[in-house]
C-alpha cells in the first residue's frame, strides 16, 4: 500500500515571518489544521496506514521540496485549508484537484464524499480544478511528485463552520481519513504485483493545432506528459521556470502539458483517443494578453455565455452588460475582455456581496471622493461600465478620454502609471495578487470562447 502525504496549510516561514493564514474568531487557520492534521495522522496510523506529517515550519514551496524527496510510487498527497471570505454566511468545504485530469477528479470526490458523510451539515461546495482559483493554478496540485489534491473544509470566516471544525474536530478526522483511505486504496489497491525497477506509462497521442505530432506523450498519474523537443518547437523558454513539472523517462524529458496554459497554449484531452489536444493561440501573444490598452478578442455572445454558465441568474438583471463593456471600451481603446473579467473577479461573476449592491451599477468597486467608506453609485449600467473603463484608462493610458468624465476618481489617478494588468495589484486593489487573477480569469474566459 503506498503511503500518504499530509500537509496542514500554512504556519511556515513565508515572506520573512511566521505565515498564519487566514485569521477570524480568536483563532488563526494554521492552528485549526495542524490539530485537524494530527488527528488524521492518529486516525489513519490506527487503520495501519503509513502516513507522513509535512514539518509545519516549511514554507509552500519547502513543503512541495520536502514530499518530492521522499515521494515513491503509489503515495498520494493532500493539504488541508480553511478558507474565508468577506462575507461570513459563505460556508462549505471543496477539493481542488489540477485541472484537465478526470482520474484526479474522482478522486477528489472520494475525498469530499469522505467528509461530508461524517460532517453532513457542511455545505458542499463540489470538486472544482484549480484553474477555478482566483490565482488559476495551485502549486501543491502541481508540482507535488505523487498525486495531489488541496482541501478546503470550511470557512474560517464563517461563525458556522469555525463553531463546527473546533467542536466535532475529530469527526471532520476521521471523514477526511475515510476518504484519504478510499483515494489510497484506488491508487494502490494491494494486489498489484512489484513495480518493475523503472515505472511503465501508457503512450498518448498528441494533437498541435489540428496537426497529429509524429512523436508519442506519456501518461502518469492521469496527467499528459508531452517530449520536451516539441516545447522548443512551441518557442517557449522553460529553463527559468523552476514551477513546471519535468520528468525523464527512457532517457527522454517530458513536460506536463497543462503548464502550458501559462504560456498561451489551449490544453484538453480526447478520452476515446487518447490524445492530448494543444492549440496555441495565434491571435494573443504573451506580450498582448497583458495589456490593458489593446484590443479585446471575444464576442457578445461568448460573454454572454461565460457569465451565464459561472452563474445562472447573472443575466436577469444585466442582461446587455456583454454588450455595454464592448461598446464603452471600444470607444476608448481599452481591451473590453480584460475589463470585463475584472468585473467577474469584483462582483463574482454578478453576485455582489459585501458593501456593493446591484442597484449601485458599481462593477469594479470604485470609491467616492473625500476618503469616506461608502462605494461610488451610477445611475445605470452603462455609467457604471463607463466609469470603469475610464477608471482603467486612467492607470494604462495618458490619451485623455473620448466620452465625458463620469469615474469620480479619474483625477486622482497617476495617468499611465499601470499599462498592464499586473501593475493594478496593490493599486486597485491591496491583494497583490489581484492582477494574477485577472489574468486567470482572462484565461478561463478564452478557454470557453475556445479561442485560447
Amino acid at each position: 500500500m503506498g503511503r500518504i502525504f499530509i500537509s496542514a496549510a500554512h504556519g511556515g516561514r513565508e515572506a520573512g515571518g511566521i505565515d498564519p493564514g487566514s485569521v477570524a474568531g480568536g483563532t488563526t487557520e494554521a492552528k485549526e489544521m495542524i490539530q485537524l492534521r494530527d488527528l488524521i495522522l492518529t486516525e489513519l496510523r490506527s487503520r495501519k496506514f503509513s502516513v507522513l506529517g509535512v514539518p509545519d515550519d516549511l514554507s509552500a514551496r519547502q513543503t512541495i521540496s520536502w514530499i518530492n524527496a521522499r515521494a515513491r510510487r503509489n503515495d498520494i498527497a493532500v493539504e488541508i485549508h480553511a478558507d474565508a471570505a468577506f462575507n461570513p454566511s459563505v460556508r462549505g468545504s471543496t477539493v481542488f484537484y489540477i485541472a484537465n485530469n478526470e482520474e484526479r477528479r474522482r478522486h477528489a470526490e472520494l475525498l469530499l464524499v469522505g467528509l461530508l458523510r461524517r460532517v453532513p451539515q457542511l455545505p458542499n461546495r463540489g470538486v472544482k480544478p484549480d484553474t477555478a482559483t482566483g490565482v488559476g493554478r495551485l502549486m501543491f496540485c502541481r508540482q507535488v511528485a505523487a498525486p495531489s489534491m488541496l482541501m478546503e473544509v470550511g470557512f474560517l470566516s464563517s461563525p458556522e463552520d469555525r463553531s463546527l471544525l473546533q467542536s466535532r474536530r475529530r469527526d471532520f478526522a476521521v471523514g477526511i481519513a475515510d476518504g484519504l483511505a478510499s483515494w489510497s486504496r484506488t491508487i494502490d489497491p494491494g494486489s498489484a504485483p512489484p513495480p518493475p525497477s523503472e515505472p511503465t506509462y501508457p503512450a498518448i497521442n498528441i494533437k498541435m493545432n489540428g496537426q497529429n505530432y509524429e512523436e508519442q506523450g506519456i501518461l502518469v498519474s492521469g496527467n499528459a506528459y508531452i517530449p520536451i523537443d516539441l516545447i522548443d518547437r512551441l518557442r517557449i523558454d522553460l529553463s527559468k521556470n523552476p514551477d513546471v513539472r519535468r520528468i525523464t523517462y527512457r532517457r527522454v524529458v517530458y513536460v506536463k502539458a497543462v503548464e502550458l496554459r501559462d504560456f498561451n497554449v489551449s490544453v484538453g484531452w480526447d478520452a476515446p483517443t487518447r490524445t492530448v489536444i494543444l492549440k496555441s493561440n495565434l491571435q494573443i501573444c504573451a506580450g498582448n494578453i497583458e495589456r490593458i490598452m489593446s484590443a479585446g478578442n471575444t464576442s457578445e455572445v461568448q460573454l454572454q455565455l461565460f457569465l451565464r454558465n459561472n452563474n445562472e441568474n447573472s443575466l436577469v438583471k444585466f442582461p446587455d452588460l456583454p454588450k455595454l463593456y464592448r461598446e464603452e471600451a471600444s470607444i476608448e481603446g481599452v481591451n473590453y475582455d480584460v475589463a470585463f473579467c475584472q468585473m467577474c473577479v469584483e462582483t463574482g461573476f454578478l453576485r455582489f456581496g459585501g458593501d456593493i449592491k446591484p442597484e449601485q451599477n458599481n462593477f469594479a468597486g470604485l470609491g467616492t471622493i473625500g476618503g469616506g467608506t461608502d462605494t461610488a453609485i451610477f445611475e445605470n449600467a452603462r455609467i457604471g461600465v463607463r466609469a470603469h473603463i475610464q477608471h482603467l484608462k486612467a492607470y494604462a493610458s495618458l490619451e485623455p478620454l473620448v466620452n465625458e468624465v463620469v469615474d469620480p476618481r479619474f483625477r486622482f489617478v497617476t495617468r499611465g502609471i499601470a499599462p498592464l494588468i499586473d501593475q493594478l495589484s496593490g493599486r486597485w486593489s491591496a491583494d497583490l495578487q489581484y492582477g494574477e487573477k485577472i489574468k486567470a480569469m482572462l484565461k478561463r474566459l478564452y478557454e470557453s470562447a475556445g479561442i485560447f
